[in-house]
């Protein structure tokens, strides 16, 4: 049976796979690193550590250059420092990827209803939708803070199912990581990736996935109720 078939949902991470926000993170990482008197980082190490939380980013991007233990001294200032700065520059150095409106408003005319589920946190991830003129599409929106785990957890995709009162297998899982694979395959959704992201650094060819789609646009097209 293709996986394709009977979808009446879909579930849409954000960062990466909708939104370019690699310099946004850039600017908020170095801005942090800078109150605590570390050298900046570049762009290609920073996109290596995003993908599962501001916590996780902060930790990872601490323990590049301190020791354990000063990483983990150093976090509580860090992480608010972090998200101090990332609430000033969140969607101002951002860009939409290309075909992003055109496969929401497909999907939307096929009768889907949509969710964005992110490990961003909740309310930077409305912000940002909001700023990129794309709230509107999404019924739901889940932040990585609107559940006691995130993805790769599948406990936020599961909610969106029951939300949306459909099984697993009618709600199909759009993102561009292993995190979102992983979420995907562990509640019963299918998945598709596109293979611009930052995946942790790795190609998403080594993921598993039911396909991989040059633009969300393309993943419409594949897509049958």
């Amino acid at each position: 049976m293709n996986k394709l078939q009977g979808i009446r949902g879909a579930i849409i991470d954000l960062d990466g796979t909708m939104v370019d926000t690699a310099h946004d993170f850039h600017m908020a990482i170095n801005a942090m690193r800078e109150e605590l008197g570390l050298a900046p980082m570049a762009l290609e190490v920073i996109l290596g550590f995003v993908g599962k939380g501001s916590e996780n980013l902060v930790h990872r991007v601490l323990q590049h250059d301190l020791a354990q233990a000063d990483a983990e001294q150093s976090f509580p200032a860090a992480l608010d420092s972090y998200q101090r700065h990332y609430g000033r520059v969140n969607g101002l150095h951002s860009a939409l990827y290309p075909g992003v409106i055109e496969g929401l408003q497909a999907l939307k005319e096929r009768g889907l209803r949509l969710a964005c589920v992110t490990n961003k946190p909740f309310a930077y991830a409305v912000d940002l939708l909001e700023k990129m003129g794309l709230r509107r599409f999404f019924d739901v929106v889940y932040g990585g803070d609107s559940f006691a785990k995130k993805k790769p957890d599948p406990m936020p995709l599961l909610q969106v199912c029951a939300n949306f009162d459909l099984a697993p297998q009618q709600v199909i899982a759009i993102g561009d990581s292993s995190n979102d694979a992983q979420a995907a395959r562990a509640a019963g959704c299918p998945v598709l990736l596109l293979p611009y992201g930052y995946n942790h650094g790795e190609s998403v060819q080594n993921v598993e996935s039911d396909g991989i789609v040059p633009t969300l646009m393309h993943a419409a097209q594949l897509i049958h109720s």
